[in-house]
């Protein structure tokens, strides 16, 4: 149960984390206007940030902003979930089978390190300019990741775990309930964010090379077609803050409680 001192301590912590995000960032947009002032590059290619403020003001307006995130997330979510049921019974499989674990792990591992932009030409002729062809780019990037996390995981369990509950009579499905799951659950969480991450970089990457008219990526290439810089920096402040908000405060806040729960935090 958490005392009123370490409550006012973690306080103390989150402010002094908020105060040291807000100077940086103060300390940055000062450092971005003295360059744009300075005119080292056109204005044209390095904007002010007024002129990005001003572009993102006019993207909220015209609601592709929202619509964008909108779209974008969701195609997140399909692909990842896609991703971690098909990379986790595959994992299990691997684990089950000593043989075959071994070989898939390596090649899931040359798979793994494939940049996610080469699957891109393959989901175009394959299956088109569409939804389908992104969520193919997103789970070929991100699959790979699930199978290797899932069996390392579980592979790195120490066998004496396994061999106390065997010894107490536990065994199938209790044995993978109570024992297997709760002790690879901290390194699962870990590739479950690995594998977000992976998905997240594929899923910009295909939206701007397969174009359906929606979502962030979308907005980055009709930028990059008109010359409108302050369009892009203000959609890849966009994406670098989604990304941020979901590792921040989803993922992170999700493995401290694992760690917590089973006695592994610090």
């Amino acid at each position: 149960m958490d005392t009123p001192s370490n409550t006012k301590k973690e306080i103390s912590l989150n402010t002094k984390d908020i105060l040291s995000i807000i100077l940086f960032l103060v300390a940055f947009l000062i450092a971005w206007q003295i360059v744009f002032s300075l005119e080292i590059w056109p204005r044209v290619s390095l904007p002010s940030p007024t002129m990005v403020a001003d572009s993102f003001v006019d993207l909220v307006s015209e609601n592709t902003l929202m619509e964008g995130i909108a779209i974008t997330l969701w195609r997140l979510f399909i692909g990842f979930v896609i991703s971690v049921v098909i990379g986790g019974c595959v994992g299990l499989v691997m684990v089950r089978f000593r043989q075959f674990g071994k070989t898939m792990s390596s090649f899931a591992l040359g798979l793994q390190s494939f940049p996610s932009i080469a699957w891109v030409p393959f989901a175009i002729l394959l299956i088109g300019f569409n939804d389908f062809g992104i969520l193919f780019v997103i789970v070929m990037n991100s699959v790979f990741s699930v199978m290797n996390s899932t069996y390392g995981a579980i592979r790195n369990i120490p066998p004496i775990y396994l061999h106390a509950a065997r010894n107490m009579g536990a065994g199938g499905f209790l044995l993978f309930r109570h024992v297997m799951v709760p002790a690879s659950a901290p390194s699962l969480i870990m590739g479950l964010r690995q594998t977000w991450s992976f998905a997240w970089h594929a899923l910009i990457g295909a939206e701007m090379l397969i174009t359906t008219g929606v979502g962030l990526g979308y907005i980055l290439a009709i930028g990059r077609e008109f010359s409108n810089m302050s369009q892009i920096i203000a959609t890849m402040i966009v994406i670098f803050a989604v990304g941020l908000i979901f590792d921040r405060f989803v993922f992170s806040k999700v493995e401290e409680k694992v760690r917590e729960k089973w006695g592994l935090s610090s």
